[in-house]
């Protein structure tokens, strides 16, 4: 875990910036003054209001109310649901519903499914900073209705003008996820977020499979239950309302345990609340750290990113151009396994690895596994191609099973983003800016990655392993970035004393 701070009576360095600084507002003369005297105005605050020891074991002793951590993980399902249940029958809708030409479908497929994230970058930061201003309760519950109703719309759509405005509504109002980030790190300390971003990724990943399920499985109802709901014309006539339906229905249960049920989070005490201007993106960005956090946490989620665009045509394409030619079914259980894997990874190993090696160490992991598991890939090819079944399905499975828990690093880059923050009132634009590059990402790496996946199996260039190729020297940098992490964000272990003095450890 992090550094405790040092204090006057620990003999420690009134210059270091300390570990939960993010938990403690700035000052207005940290607000005010230039960033290069910000920590300097800090520590200067900090010498006005000295946090104790009591004052700190206090916040790590504070338990986790699982009620609040719940509704908060239930409405992440809301936004990977409605980005990903529209892929079984977007082609179909755009071609059938949209009257688009069969040679056109695959430029307005890819069009409508980057428009979801090319909006969120462009209104992300307006969503942190509205819940840095108002509070973060009323941005979640406004983000959940608009994705509910944009989501039942589009559904709804009968042209293809109308699926872009009713995706790009979508996208508008994504200031759930951002939220949802912020919430749960107020809602947790330095000892349990680990924890509680594990459940927060696990249900993620939950969502990233529901949305396909729920989209493949109520398209097109009238056709599929002809007895039932086949004698309801409005079925009939919007073939696709019903997953929008259910996407929304999601959306709205969401939106309404939130308004009931779900406390505000961003407190000010009337001791420390700021009296100066907040600071701005570009301030926020210049902060010492902030930088280099961003950076290492969307180098991960490009590789993230580019894997996922890629590894379902992968194991679709022909050995003799460098997949490996697997039958649907078997491409679903190795979906479903590394589905299975990375739960595991996130939420039983990833709380106790965190304990032991902190963030810095499983990032450091992560990056020395990641270019092993995008080598073996083409491996797996090569054995399918000499015929070496056995060798084969033994390294793939492995490599799906152990390769998992590179999903780790996605948990660990969001405790860093957390640990860097220089305040609670800054909190929510952070995670804004973070996620607006990452919907940037999201909108052109896939893309790009299966145009360099095609060039190379086209062309069957290095017998079709070109994308591997690419990928395993971007994995080989993702070494060098991630020893760039602050020292500040490092999520440094307890101590085993301390481990056991907290009763961590027996």
């Amino acid at each position: 875990m992090s550094p405790l701070k040092s204090g006057p009576a620990q003999g420690g360095n009134h210059h270091q910036i300390h570990a939960n600084d993010e938990r403690t507002p700035l000052l207005a003369a940290v607000a005010s003054a230039p960033l290069a005297e910000a920590a300097e105005a800090e520590i200067s605050a900090e010498e006005h209001h000295p946090a104790t020891a009591e004052d700190e074991e206090e916040e790590e002793d504070k338990p986790l109310d699982m009620i609040q951590i719940f509704l908060l993980c239930y409405t992440r399902l809301v936004e990977p649901i409605a980005f990903f249940s529209i892929f079984p029958y977007i082609t179909y809708m755009i071609e059938k519903t949209g009257g688009v030409a069969p040679e056109d479908v695959g430029f307005y497929t890819g069009l409508i499914e980057s428009l979801f994230s090319a909006t969120q970058m462009c209104v992300m930061i307006f969503w942190g900073k509205a819940a840095d201003r108002f509070g973060r309760k009323p941005v979640l519950v406004l983000s959940l209705f608009g994705v509910t109703l944009s989501t039942a719309l589009f559904g709804m759509s009968q042209s293809l003008w109308q699926m872009i405005v009713f995706r790009c509504l979508s996208g508008i109002f994504s200031g759930t996820i951002v939220t949802v980030r912020v919430m749960l790190t107020e809602n947790s300390t330095k000892s349990t977020q680990a924890r509680v971003f594990g459940y927060f990724a696990f249900v993620g990943n939950l969502g990233i499979s529901m949305g396909p399920a729920l989209g493949s499985a109520l398209e097109r109802p009238a056709e599929k239950f002809p007895s039932t709901i086949g004698h309801v014309q409005f079925f009939h006539d919007y073939p696709y309302a019903l997953p929008g339906f259910a996407s929304a229905f999601i959306g709205l249960s969401a939106a309404v345990l939130v308004t009931v049920f779900v406390k505000e989070t961003l407190v000010h005490k009337d001791s420390q609340k700021s009296s100066g201007p907040s600071m701005t993106t570009w301030e926020l960005f210049k902060y010492p750290g902030v930088a280099q956090c961003l950076v290492i946490y969307n180098y991960c989620m490009l590789l993230a990113f580019a894997f996922t665009a890629i590894f379902n045509v992968f194991m679709y394409t022909h050995v003799d151009r460098g997949g490996l030619e697997l039958p649907p079914v078997w491409i679903g259980t190795t979906m479903t396994l590394g589905g299975l894997s990375q739960a595991f990874w996130l939420l039983v190993l990833f709380p106790y690895l965190h304990q032991r090696i902190g963030t810095g160490g499983i990032l450091n992991f992560a990056a020395g596994l990641w270019p092993v598991f995008f080598a073996l890939d083409p491996l797996c090819n090569v054995l399918r191609r000499y015929n070496l079944d056995v060798a084969f399905w033994i390294l793939f499975f492995l490599n799906q099973i152990f390769g998992s828990s590179v999903a780790m690093a996605f948990t660990a880059v969001q405790l860093a983003i957390n640990d860097i923050s220089p305040s609670p009132e800054s909190f929510g634009t952070l995670n804004a800016l973070s996620l607006t590059l990452q919907s940037g990402l999201r909108a052109v790496i896939p893309a790009l990655s299966t145009a360099l996946y095609a060039i190379g199996v086209k062309y069957r260039i290095a017998y079709g392993h070109l994308f591997w190729i690419v990928i395993f020297f971007v994995a080989i940098g993702f070494n060098v970035v991630a020893r760039t992490l602050p020292e500040k964000a490092q999520g440094r272990p307890k101590s085993k004393a301390l481990r056991q003095q907290n009763g961590d450890e027996v």
